[in-house]
């Protein structure tokens, strides 16, 4: 009997241990984190996508360079922005996206690294058809 509890002892402070360490390992991945930029997708106006840049740097992380790029690397817009935290809203047209792909590239000059979202719009045309019998 006395083993059976040694086990369980075991085996809960196992349990304990893994979870601990599990919980623990997004958060530091959270903080080293050198780009903090999130691109969303946030509606459509008339004949228009729009999407959302946020940015939440710190003191640190205050010079920020976007870009967005076709789909052969032509530079279409360059901003240089210089701020802790910002967000920034783009409005294209859904015509012209869905032919090809934007690349959003975000460069941190003082973290020397970049975070690049690729957008492409797909639009599909779903007709649904029953046939139901009535008597």
């Amino acid at each position: 009997m006395k083993k059976i509890f040694r086990n369980n002892r075991l085996i809960a402070a196992a349990f304990l241990t893994v979870f601990s360490l599990s919980a623990a390992s997004p958060a530091m991945a959270m903080d080293n984190k050198d780009v903090p930029a999130s691109l969303n997708y946030v509606g459509q106006l008339e004949k228009h996508q729009i999407f959302q840049l946020s940015v939440a740097g710190d003191v640190n992380n205050d010079e920020f360079t976007i870009y967005i790029k076709d789909e052969y690397g032509n530079q279409v817009y360059r901003e240089n922005i210089k701020s802790s935290s910002f967000t920034k809203r783009f409005l294209f047209d859904a015509e012209e996206l869905s032919n090809s792909p934007l690349h959003f590239e975000i460069y941190s000059k003082k973290a020397k690294k970049s975070i690049v979202y690729s957008i492409n719009s797909n639009v599909d045309q779903v007709e649904k058809i029953a046939v139901t019998q009535i008597q």
